[in-house]
């Protein structure tokens, strides 16, 4: 052949399944190893087909004239998406950016990895092939994918790595894809949706599934604190301070968490299948944007895939049923495993943090304390992401199983492949249980550490208050000192004063008279004692209600007399009246004697 279709591996279903590790991603030690780059934010109504306007800038594509604008697009696998949905405008393409991630492979090399799922219940691993399309070899491709397959294949898994753009043209328009399932796995929007239903033959399924992973540094280097943009800058062999990390992060829960004690992040990862079922032969396409961020690649899932054809308890529930469910099914349980050894790393990381609280109570802490609290918050919302997928695959069952079949024997095995579809689901839903369990203990224990360290610094402020109460007793005993001079020198100082008074009475010379000096002093006092008590808005002297007015106010004097009047005019009623009530029963008694 003169195209590129290069096989990589030719192994069967005898040979040792690819060593490819569900546990922490350990990458080699490298200076140009990069922290993950941060996700976007979904904008969930653009995540399934049911949602009539898919990526529509309604402020532009719903201009004057535009509705009634006719294109005609290629129909052959180039004019993909517009060829089969005409509602896909190169404009809404764009802005979904579901090519962007393969335009700098326009022509490049592009990875399929496939296993074979057989009638029998096994797994072949095929050969992966290395597509790179140009120009003058489209077609040569596009004629490859049309070869059948071999008989006896009940599922064909194809995980594709380095998706180029005529790859995605092509199995868009060979197995019907809605544009939805490249979006969204573009944009990293939790999605599920049915589409292309034929009753009692097929139909397809989608599930994009954000979940958390664990990657652990690498171990001859120190990560550099995130940055507050999208991007974060490469590892240097520096050790930062632990107050220049935490004083750069900030809270992004679309960024990778970075937990310091263990040296590991824990970053989103995608699962994103698109199913194509039907009766003889079913397809899974598992989508890999990029397989050099540290993410989970093709390769690794193929292996993964073919290590599950090899566990004794799944081999019998593919020899006991020929539903294809299941395939996709079991690889779900790769995100649990993920989101489990994750919260593994994430508790041996909470009980440093609760040892350096109680040992130390500085800033840094609380504010780790926060951005792993919001964290965790965030995975909540991907944990009931992870529910809706395994419900919508138990209540979206293939259209085959609910065929007619004549014999009993038939619907026996239909009804037995419902009750075990309900039961495997059963046990992923009861395993995502117990990790919703294991992010609220988390949550909580995040919590009371929060509030111990709060504790602390209370306790340290009741000292220093303390401290601030002592000095203050001291200087209040200066000052008591200070007023006992006083009182000692003020009977001098009053006399001292009353013999300089120029009165007739002390200085014969004199006009005035301590009469003028005693009624003006009296006089003064009483003005600035109206004033004082007038400029006052809250005073027992004006009475209980509302803040009054200034010139109510200064009439105080008149409102208080007046008032104490009306209360001695009471008072002296109530006394006549008890008088006379008692007159009254006394001559009441000598009456009934």
């Amino acid at each position: 052949m003169s195209l590129l279709h290069l096989p990589l591996t030719n192994r069967s279903h005898r040979m040792a399944s690819p060593r490819s590790s569900i546990h922490t991603t350990r990458p080699a030690a490298s200076s140009a190893w990069e922290m993950p780059g941060r996700t976007p934010a979904p904008m969930y109504r653009h995540a399934m087909p049911s949602g009539p306007w898919p990526w529509m800038d309604f402020n532009v594509d719903l201009k004057s004239g535009q509705q009634s604008k006719e294109t005609h697009y290629d129909q052959s696998w180039k004019g993909y998406p517009q060829s089969i949905f005409p509602n896909w405008t190169p404009e809404q393409v764009a802005r979904s950016e579901m090519l962007t991630q393969c335009q700098n492979r326009q022509s490049g090399c592009c990875t399929i990895y496939n296993v074979d799922v057989k009638d029998n219940g096994s797994f072949v691993v095929g050969q992966a092939e290395r597509f790179e399309v140009s120009s003058t070899n489209g077609e040569e491709v596009w004629k490859s994918f049309q070869a059948e397959r071999p008989k006896g294949t009940r599922v064909r898994a194809l995980f594709v790595d380095k998706m180029t753009v005529p790859i995605l043209r092509m199995l868009g328009t060979k197995y019907t894809i809605e544009p939805f399932f490249f979006s969204s796995s573009t944009n990293w929007i939790p999605s599920r949706y049915q589409e292309e239903v034929k009753p009692k033959e097929g139909d397809h399924i989608t599930i994009t599934l954000p979940f958390i992973r664990a990657v652990q540094c690498p171990p001859s280097q120190s990560a550099t604190a995130p940055s507050t943009t999208s991007t974060y800058p490469n590892f240097t062999k520096t050790y930062p301070s632990r107050v220049s990390l935490d004083a750069h992060q900030i809270i992004d829960t679309q960024s990778p968490l970075f937990l310091r004690s263990s040296r590991h992040i824990l970053m989103l990862d995608l699962l994103s299948l698109h199913m194509v079922r039907s009766k003889d032969t079913s397809t899974i396409i598992s989508y890999h944007s990029d397989s050099d961020s540290h993410r989970t690649g093709a390769e690794r899932m193929n292996g993964l895939l073919y290590s599950i054809g090899q566990s004794v308890y799944w081999q019998k529930i593919f020899s006991k049923t020929s539903d294809p469910t299941f395939v996709l099914l079991s690889m779900l349980w790769y995100a649990l495993y993920a989101w489990d050894e994750s919260f593994e790393i994430l508790y041996a990381h909470i009980n440093i943090l609760e040892s350096s609280v109680i040992t130390t109570n500085e800033m840094h802490l609380t504010r780790e304390l926060h951005i792993i609290q919001a964290h965790l918050l965030f995975y909540a919302t991907l944990l009931q992401d992870f529910i809706k997928s395994v419900m919508f695959v138990l209540e979206t069952p293939h259209p085959a199983t609910e065929a007619d079949l004549p014999d009993g024997k038939g619907r026996q095995e239909q009804q037995d492949s419902k009750d075990l579809l309900k039961k495997e689901c059963s046990n992923l839903l009861s395993a995502i249980d117990r990790l919703e369990g294991i992010r609220d203990m988390h949550s909580k224990r995040l919590q009371n550490v929060m509030n111990l360290a709060f504790a602390t610094v209370n306790i340290d402020d009741s000292k220093q208050m303390k401290e601030l109460t002592q000095a203050a007793l001291r200087d209040s005993t200066a000052m008591k000192q200070i007023s006992y001079l006083t009182m000692i020198f003020l009977p001098a100082s009053f006399t001292g004063t009353v013999f300089g008074m120029n009165v007739k009475e002390i200085n014969s010379g004199s006009y005035e008279t301590l009469a003028h000096y005693a009624i003006t002093t009296v006089l003064l006092t009483l003005t600035t004692v109206w004033i004082v008590v007038a400029l006052q808005s809250a005073s027992h002297f004006h009475g209980p209600g509302p803040d009054k007015g200034v010139w109510i106010r200064l009439c105080w004097p008149v409102r208080v007399s007046l008032r104490k009047w009306r209360e001695y005019n009471q008072r002296r009623a109530a006394k006549i009246n008890s008088q006379n009530k008692k007159q009254d029963l006394e001559k009441g008694s000598i009456t009934d004697d």
